[in-house]
């Protein structure tokens, strides 16, 4: 695959956000179709899930978090950390894969 002009993909960011597949170059931040990756229908599935949970600690009309947001958004990440293991096993040779955490909370808490 071509991205970046015409650098080559090599490494891929696991990273959730709104009407995004969870997969992204990780130099120009072009969102890549999960489908044109080999991985396994349930991990595309699980990926997808997570994805759909992405946001439920923002307070979207306030601007800021609901209460536990904090920690909503940790399980989150912990979730995301464990499915970026999966990717990594599944692209192992073909790609160099990396977790991009949600910071949202923790930085309007100012943790």
């Amino acid at each position: 695959m071509q991205y970046c002009g015409s650098h080559k993909l090599k490494k891929l960011r696991v990273q959730a956000d709104i009407s995004a597949d969870p997969l992204w170059c990780d130099r120009c931040l072009t969102n890549l179709d999960i489908d044109d990756f080999s991985l396994s229908k349930g991990l595309k599935q699980d990926l997808q899930e997570w994805i759909y949970d992405y946001g439920k600690w923002i307070d979207w009309e306030n601007d800021g978090i609901v209460p536990n947001g904090v920690l909503l958004e940790q399980q989150h990440n912990d979730r995301g950390a464990e499915l970026t293991k999966k990717v990594k096993q599944t692209l192992e040779g073909q790609y160099e894969v990396v977790f991009f955490p949600s910071t949202f909370a923790k930085i309007i808490v100012g943790d």
